[in-house]
């Protein structure tokens, strides 16, 4: 059963063609507002990936990849959930120099998701990868990079309500970064969904910083792949999202793990047989280059842009007859 919520009065600013027009006014002015910001070229990226390679992302390690055998080879090939770690090895293949990086589309299946507004069994986001010099491997080098992004975004929202005065949506620009421990110290008794809503909710723009290791109290704030970001450097990008009343995740980054820094993780994580898949033999080996990046929610930009109540009125995806049926009674139009 799905999660719906329907904001009480809530009613689209856009027709339902208005907002295909927006939805491609966005991606194309974040693009290039992207790849200014940040120095990065577009790149063509796989929809799929050797089961067998450790490139596939696994996010927070349960959930399941869609896979299937390939009929020529007998091979299994796996839907990425990101890419993460296709991204540092593809910087290497195209030998990008210190300073730039690349960006792609990524599309892919999560099939685990739950189903609500925020939450689709479809993703795509702009996955992005920059080169940096390993004494940039550094929580300011991070922080830059997120503030980059909000601004980035907000100069897209500018644009889009010159084009769509009626677009109500404000965002403050300016980013207040805060790290997990610091909200747990914060708001002790609350859990780390509750400790974001109540701190988004107060500053609007936040940096979230240092997340996958345990806290004081013995659990980590969310859960992060030990392979692929710093759990020190890396963090999520929120914006308040007024039409739904919570805090809306709108990037995942960080600064990308070193030899040192994978192999502590594995351990902390109990993961060391991955050390034997040919990604992470690689990067033990000191083959790939030290790296920053993420991933940026392309619907969920274009949701919050937009002030849409649900994730559906901006992608086309799968939705059960729970859903359709409450978003029909509510006006919310899904694509």
């Amino acid at each position: 059963m799905s999660h719906v919520i329907v904001p009480a009065g809530y009613k689209p600013c856009l027709s339902l063609y208005e907002t295909q027009e927006a939805i491609s006014l966005i991606k194309k002015t974040f693009q290039s507002n992207l790849s200014h910001a940040l120095h990065l070229k577009r790149v063509s990226a796989p929809l799929f990936v050797d089961g067998s390679s450790g490139l596939n992302d696994d996010l927070s390690g349960v959930e399941r990849p869609v896979s299937f055998d390939v009929l020529e080879t007998g091979d299994e090939a796996q839907v990425v959930h990101s890419l993460a770690k296709w991204k540092r090895y593809a910087l290497k293949r195209y030998h990008f120099p210190v300073g730039e990086g690349i960006y792609t589309d990524m599309n892919a299946i999560r099939r685990d998701e739950t189903l609500d507004n925020l939450h689709s069994v479809y993703v795509d986001q702009w996955d992005w990868e920059k080169v940096i010099d390993e004494k940039d491997r550094t929580l300011d080098t991070l922080k830059d990079a997120m503030q980059r992004i909000v601004t980035a975004i907000c100069v897209t929202l500018d644009l889009l309500k010159w084009e769509y005065p009626q677009v109500p949506v404000i965002l403050k620009r300016d980013i207040t970064f805060v790290t997990t421990q610091e909200l747990e110290d914060l708001y002790p008794d609350k859990s780390g969904k509750e400790r974001e809503n109540l701190f988004v909710k107060e500053h609007k723009t936040v940096g979230i910083l240092k997340i996958g290791g345990k806290l004081k109290s013995g659990k980590p704030h969310d859960g992060r792949a030990p392979d692929y970001d710093d759990w020190e450097m890396n963090g999520d990008i929120m914006f308040w999202d007024e039409v739904l009343g919570c805090a809306m995740e709108i990037s995942s980054m960080g600064v990308r793990v070193s030899p040192e820094s994978l192999e502590r993780q594995l351990i902390l994580s109990g993961k060391e047989e991955r050390r034997n898949l040919p990604f992470h033999q690689a990067l033990l080996k000191g083959e790939l280059p030290f790296t920053i990046g993420g991933g940026i929610g392309q619907s969920r930009m274009c949701m919050l842009l937009l002030g849409k109540a649900h994730i559906g009125e901006v992608q086309s995806s799968y939705w059960d007859p729970h859903t359709h049926e409450v978003c029909e009674k509510a006006g919310i139009v899904l694509l």
